[in-house]
Order: structure tokens, then sequence, then C-alpha cells
């Protein structure tokens, strides 16, 4: 069967799980893998299985995020954001989860 997924987008997935930005750790998922220092990242989709390349900057950023919080996820995204923010502050991790927190996403 032949994979939508591009050949670069399955190299990053692979770069991500070998390295420190290890996509699970002891069995905990990771839902965004940054890309080009925090300006776009790869959003991993637990409730339709699909991984998305996205601006983090964007509304369908803040869409994706949303549709995950409200399965259920909020509180493990907005952790793994504090976490890249404090490996890596000058990519912008803080003003991402920032623009979320004032779109409402995290609520309810």
């Amino acid at each position: 069967m032949a994979s939508n997924t591009s050949k670069t987008a399955r190299a990053s997935v692979r770069a991500g799980q070998s390295t420190g930005g290890a996509l699970s750790v002891l069995g905990e998922y990771k839902y965004l893998i940054p890309l080009a220092n925090g300006r776009f990242a790869y959003v991993r989709n637990l409730t339709n299985g699909k991984t998305t390349h996205l601006k983090t900057d964007s509304d369908a950023f803040v869409e994706e995020i949303r549709v995950l919080a409200a399965a259920g996820h909020g509180a493990k995204i907005r952790a793994e954001l504090q976490a890249l923010n404090s490996v890596s502050p000058e990519h912008g991790w803080d003003a991402a989860e920032q623009r979320l927190v004032d779109a409402g996403v995290f609520e309810g």
C-alpha cells in the first residue's frame, strides 16, 4: 500500500524518535514534533491517527490543538509546549502557548 506521507516527513519522524526530541518517552505519547526553530511543527493527532505539518502561528495549528484539547489531551500538550520552551526558549514556544491560551483552547 502506498503511503501519502512524504519522504521528508517520514525522515523527520524517524529522526525525532531517535534523538532527544523523542516521540515517546517511557510510553508517553508526544504530540508535537518541532521543525524550523519552532516556526512549524508536526502535530500528531490521536483522535484521527494523522500527523499534520502546520505553521505554529496559524489558525490551523490553533484548531488542531483545540481538537486534541477537546478530546482530553490539553494538559499534556500544554506541558509539552512548556518543556519545548524550557529546552529552546529562543524558538518562541511560549508565544505559541500564549496564542493557544488567548484563543481559549485549554479552557473547559
